[in-house]
């Protein structure tokens, strides 16, 4: 018979050499596990001896407390005594603003409107993991403004009755060209997690990619869809390669994922100042006074939980002798823990044809022309390339999509013919969809809309956010004269503006090759 624990005794159990925490009523004696815990030593500490669900639940599969407790990581003791739990107290000044009510959904006309929701109805946590990017945001801000230098050309006197925006990825088919990107811990936002925007991808017959850092399953999040729904699954190789070797086995069972995304543009997580202020500071703790904003941001309140916009100045490092610190601080750096930063294209590639044999591989985060003809190179195991610069989450003013995407239309247009070419980061319009696929992108990425569009209403939200996109897209293809994706092109826009900006050295093809031995094509 289970042991029966009163919230008193669990709560003294709360150091490095004895650390229970509470979960789903349950008491689970997690001392061995804490040097393992990617969120570092201190993200349990701070839980120990409490009642953890809360934050435990939204950003951690239901599967992963079983799998640990087979490993014999995490030990479960008994229960708890929930009549002996303390009555949580209120503090003497309520001033808090009310939780704002749900939306209607109809009356949010286009994605900024939606985001700008969606950060009212986040937890402070969610907020500053879903809004945050590296250092001063250039990156992240230019993803999205780089499309306003972008002109349409519309013609006239064409039949614009019909329209379709369906299309084809890897040879399935879809109904939009436009896909929910991998974007992690999706229940931070809702508890429907990645399930439900899986649901809303089933509406619309869109495409997703499963983040490696999902807060469910892969299982769970395409477990009843159709097997003709075309997802893709994330990987973040591992240090312990024999952990990424067990998650493509499972993956190979799932006949829904249709291809493997390996992400490469982050071997190492970027300074993401919002992010790791929130996790240096913690929920509820007053930010520091003296802290100043970076330039073009306002001043951080001197009592917030968390900043309310990015680019902060960042807290001192910890020391590493700190033996309570983590591989880092903020939601961001933790899911980093155990990635691999030793990936190469003699040594990952081949390793990939023997672990997922049968999975197409898809490329995320080339940022420059030689790597997108360097991946052209392999294929047909390398069936399709993402231009990514991580949402603007890696490395500061590395370049949006677009400029990678006129670079390979400059130096080695090839490319397009050999690897299908989709771009990631900044989409906020169908007109910005329109204008990718006219440089010749087959599809477009969106990866914070969904989650924003999750926190506004659930699956019911991010159904909103392809609602409009797809809308948008449509009218932008009509107004041009166009009747499908397929016969977007050059013609339509006017890009010159942008091209003044984009490297403008030598193609550096052949010493591209050379670094890397010229695989059979």
């Amino acid at each position: 018979m289970a042991k029966v624990f009163s919230y008193a005794e669990v709560s003294q159990h709360n150091t490095p050499e004895s650390c229970w925490v509470i979960l789903y009523g349950c008491v689970y004696d997690v001392t061995s596990f804490l040097p393992e815990h990617p969120g570092g030593i201190k993200a349990i500490l701070n839980l120990a001896g409490q009642d953890a669900t809360s934050e435990y639940d939204p950003i951690h599969p239901s599967n992963l407390l079983k799998e640990s407790l087979k490993r014999g990581d995490v030990k479960k003791l008994g229960t708890l005594d929930a009549s002996t739990v303390p009555s949580p107290t209120s503090p003497s000044n309520t001033s808090a603003s009310p939780t704002p009510s749900k939306p209607n959904l109809q009356h949010l006309l286009n994605l900024d409107e939606i985001a700008s929701t969606a950060l009212q109805l986040l937890s402070p946590k969610a907020k500053a993991y879903y809004h945050s990017a590296s250092d001063d945001l250039y990156s992240k801000t230019l993803n999205s403004t780089v499309y306003s230098r972008i002109l349409l050309r519309p013609r006239i006197f064409l039949d614009c009755t019909t329209c379709t925006t369906a299309t084809t990825f890897l040879g399935h088919k879809v109904h939009l060209p436009i896909f929910v990107s991998p974007a992690a811990l999706a229940r931070l936002g809702h508890p429907s997690g990645e399930r439900g925007i899986a649901e809303a991808c089933n509406t619309f017959n869109a495409m997703q990619i499963i983040s490696h850092n999902a807060s469910q399953s892969p299982e769970e999040i395409v477990r009843d869809m159709p097997e003709s729904m075309v997802f893709g699954w994330q990987l973040y190789v591992q240090n312990d390669r024999k952990k990424s070797e067990a998650m493509l086995a499972r993956i190979r069972h799932l006949k829904q994922v249709k291809f493997i995304c390996l992400t490469l543009d982050a071997p190492v997580p970027g300074k993401r100042e919002e992010d790791e202020r929130f996790g240096n500071i913690g929920a509820g703790a007053p930010v520091p006074s003296g802290i100043q904003a970076a330039k073009g941001t306002a001043k951080v309140s001197e009592t917030s939980a968390s900043p309310t916009t990015t680019g902060v100045s960042s807290p001192p490092p910890k020391k590493s002798n700190d033996s309570t610190a983590g591989p880092g601080a903020g939601v961001g750096r933790s899911l980093f823990w155990g990635t691999a930063a030793d990936l190469t294209w003699r040594t990952t590639l081949p390793w990939l044809a023997q672990h997922a044999p049968k999975l197409p591989i898809v490329l995320k985060g080339i940022q420059t022309h030689e790597d997108a003809y360097l991946a052209s190179l392999h294929a047909p195991q390398v069936r399709a390339i993402i231009l990514s610069n991580h949402g603007g989450r890696a490395l500061d003013t590395a370049p949006p999509a677009i400029h990678t995407l006129l670079e390979i239309r400059k130096y080695c247009p090839e490319v397009f013919d050999r690897v299908e070419v989709w771009v990631d980061g900044g989409v906020r319009r169908g007109t910005d969809v329109v204008k990718a696929l006219c440089l010749g992108a087959r599809g477009v990425g969106v990866g914070r809309a969904a989650l924003y569009g999750l926190a506004v209403g659930g699956s019911e939200g991010v159904e909103r956010v392809l609602e409009i996109l797809k809308a948008e897209t449509e009218t932008c293809m009509r107004l041009l004269g166009v009747k499908n994706v397929d016969e977007l092109g050059m013609q339509h826009i006017n890009a010159r503006a942008v091209e003044r900006d984009i490297y403008d050295g030598p193609d550096n093809l052949a010493k591209a090759t050379l670094s890397i031995g010229r695989p059979k094509l």
